[in-house]
C-alpha cells in the first residue's frame, strides 16, 4: 500500500480531527449520520458485512496487519479516504488511554420499523428504554451468537451507535438490523402479522423453560432498573421468568437476553 494514498494530520487542532472526536457525542453522530468504530476485529467483522469506512484513521509509520491493509484497500476501492495520525490523535478520538491503532467512521444502518421482515429469523430482540450502552452492545452481539433477525429499541432508548455500545458489540452493530420505534408503533406492527411477544417479568409464575415459543418469537426485555411498564407486560403474549436461587431478584438485561435467546434457540435446534 503506497502512503501517498494516505493524508497525514499531525495536529489536534486540525478541522477533520475535531470533526471525528464530536462523532463521541450523539447529537453530532445524528446530525453527521456517522458513527467511530475501533479496533482490527471490529473493522474486519464490518468488511465482512460488506461495510467499508467512510473514513479510515491509522498509526503513522506503524507496520499494518494484513487485515489491516485489506481493510484499507476496501476503503480506497470503495471512494473512501485514509488518514494517518499520531497514537495521541487516535487515543483522543478514542477516548482510551491505550487505543487501538485503526478507527473507522462508518454510516449509520437503522432499518426503519416498516422495512423491517420478520421472515428473516425466528428470533427478535426486543429492548425498552435500555440505559446502557454496554447492554445494549452486549445484546446485539447475543443477537449475532443465536441468529436473531435484529434488535427492536423501543422508546427512548441509548443510541446504539455510541462508541460504548458499537465496542461491546464486537462487530454484531454490523451483522444485526437495528430498528428504533415507540410502543405505540411496534405493537401495532407486531400484531400485523405473525410474531409471539415474550415478556421477561417478575410478575409471573410461568418458568422460561416451560414454554414452547412459537416462531417469530420476540423477545421483550425491559429497563435495567424499572423492567417492563405494566400496560407492556399486560400485551404481551406470555410472560416468562428465570428462576433466581440466590438473593439476586433478577438478571442483568443482557445477561436475561442471552438467557432466554438460547432458550428459544436450543427449542428451535431440538
Amino acid at each position: 500500500m503506497s502512503d501517498s494514498q494516505r493524508r497525514q494530520i499531525t495536529g489536534f487542532s486540525n478541522p477533520t480531527i475535531k470533526r471525528l472526536r464530536s462523532l463521541r457525542e450523539k447529537k453530532h453522530r445524528k446530525r453527521e449520520g456517522h458513527f467511530l468504530a475501533e479496533g482490527l476485529r471490529i473493522l474486519t467483522e464490518a468488511l465482512d458485512a460488506g461495510k467499508t469506512p467512510k473514513l479510515l484513521v491509522l498509526v503513522e509509520d506503524a507496520p499494518l496487519h494484513p487485515l489491516a491493509e485489506k481493510i484499507e484497500q476496501a476503503t480506497l476501492d470503495a471512494g473512501g479516504e485514509v488518514i494517518e495520525t499520531s497514537e495521541a490523535i487516535i487515543a483522543k478520538l478514542s477516548g482510551k488511554s491505550n487505543p487501538q491503532s485503526i478507527i473507522g467512521i462508518y454510516a449509520d444502518h437503522p432499518t426503519p420499523l416498516a422495512e423491517l421482515d420478520r421472515k428473516l429469523s425466528d428470533i427478535w430482540l426486543v429492548a425498552q428504554a435500555l440505559r446502557d450502552p454496554g447492554n445494549l452492545g452486549t445484546i446485539l452481539r447475543t443477537g449475532d451468537a443465536i441468529g436473531a433477525g435484529g434488535l427492536i429499541l423501543i422508546d427512548d432508548c441509548v443510541d446504539p451507535f455510541a462508541v460504548e455500545a458499537v465496542r461491546a458489540s464486537m462487530g454484531a452493530i454490523f451483522t444485526q438490523k437495528i430498528t428504533q420505534a415507540s410502543w405505540e408503533e411496534f405493537l401495532p406492527w407486531l400484531r400485523s402479522g405473525e410474531g409471539q411477544l415474550v415478556g421477561t417479568s417478575l410478575n409471573t409464575d410461568k418458568d422460561y423453560q416451560a414454554v414452547r415459543y412459537s416462531p417469530p418469537t420476540f423477545l421483550l426485555i425491559g429497563n435495567e432498573a424499572q423492567g417492563l411498564p405494566a400496560s407492556y407486560e399486560t400485551a404481551c403474549d406470555i410472560l416468562v421468568k428465570m428462576p433466581m436461587m440466590g438473593k439476586a431478584d433478577s438478571l442483568n438485561a443482557a445477561m436475561a437476553s442471552a438467557v432466554m435467546g438460547y432458550e428459544v434457540l436450543n427449542q428451535r435446534r431440538k
